[in-house]
């Protein structure tokens, strides 16, 4: 059975794997010093950042997660925004996913945010059957403007 448990520093070198795989699936590549200072504010008590490992029977880290929380102009309570989600290939339709989403909800309304939202590529087939069957669909596109 899969566990949530949060990231640690001991969980340095299991993040990290588990972060470039993230990284290296949706192409993308950071500068050491982002990569860094993303570790230390999931470690930050203080942080607006948080994260959490799904680790298998094992014990073995298999998925991360990270999630921040906002003011809203459409509630009177924050959002939870659910940045990154990613499992390894060799655990995918284990349940992790799922088990990490239910973690970030469960904190979520223990926390009073009005709701939990996330992202993802259209490209990203195997991850948007589970969010189909975890979340909807918003219908908004998202655009960005890099600075």
């Amino acid at each position: 059975m899969t566990s949530i448990v949060p990231v640690r520093l001991e969980d340095r070198s299991e993040w990290l794997e588990l972060w470039h795989g993230y990284l290296s699936f949706y192409e993308s590549e950071l500068d050491d010093a982002i990569t860094a200072s993303t570790f230390a504010r999931l470690l930050d008590p203080v942080s607006d950042v948080h994260g959490a490992l799904a680790r298998d029977d094992g014990g073995r880290a298999i998925g991360l997660v990270h999630w921040l929380t906002h003011p809203a102009t459409w509630a009177t309570s924050d959002y939870c925004y659910l940045e990154d989600l990613f499992v390894s290939p060799d655990a995918r339709r284990s349940g992790a996913g799922a088990a990490l989403i239910e973690h970030v909800r469960a904190w979520a309304e223990e926390h009073g945010s009005a709701k939990v939202y996330w992202l993802t590529a259209e490209t990203n087939e195997a991850a948007r059957s589970l969010y189909e069957r975890v979340g909807k669909r918003s219908g908004f596109i998202q655009y960005s403007i890099g600075l």
